[in-house]
C-alpha cells in the first residue's frame, strides 16, 4: 500500500483547503481509508475521519461540520475538504488505510497504513 497526500499549505483563519490522497494497493470495495493529523503542541496523533467501502463516514467531534471526507474510486483517491479552518487545525495531515484482513480492522481509530503527511498551517 502506498498513500500520497497533497494539497497542504498555508491558509488564513476561516479559509478552506482540500487535501487529496492517492491510494495505490488499496481495494476500495473492501478497505477503509481516512485522515489523521499530528498536532504540534501538545504533540500527538489525532484521528479525524474515516470512509468505509459502503460509503459510511465518521468524524472526530472537533472537525464535524467543518471537514468532509469523500472519495473518487475511479481515481483511487480520497479527499478531505476542510472549511472554516482555525489556527488549532495547524498540523501535519496523514492519509490512512486499512484492510478487513489486517490487524487494525476492529479498532475504529487505528489504521495500519499511513502516508508521508502534508503540512497545513492556519495563521494570519
Amino acid at each position: 500500500v502506498h498513500l500520497v497526500e497533497s494539497g497542504g499549505g498555508w491558509v488564513q483563519p476561516g479559509g478552506s483547503l482540500r487535501l487529496s490522497c492517492t491510494a495505490e494497493g488499496v481495494t476500495f470495495s473492501t478497505d477503509a481509508l481516512g485522515w489523521a493529523r499530528q498536532d504540534p503542541n501538545p504533540k500527538g496523533f489525532r484521528w479525524l475521519s474515516s470512509i468505509y467501502s459502503d460509503g459510511r463516514t465518521y468524524y472526530q467531534d472537533s472537525v464535524k461540520g467543518r471537514f468532509t471526507i469523500s472519495r473518487d474510486i475511479s481515481k483511487n483517491t480520497i479527499y478531505l475538504q476542510m472549511n472554516n479552518l482555525r489556527p488549532e487545525d495547524t498540523a501535519v495531515y496523514y492519509c490512512l488505510a486499512k484492510s478487513p484482513r489486517g490487524p487494525r480492522w476492529s479498532h475504529p481509530y487505528e489504521f495500519e497504513h499511513w502516508g508521508q503527511g502534508t503540512q497545513v498551517t492556519v495563521s494570519s
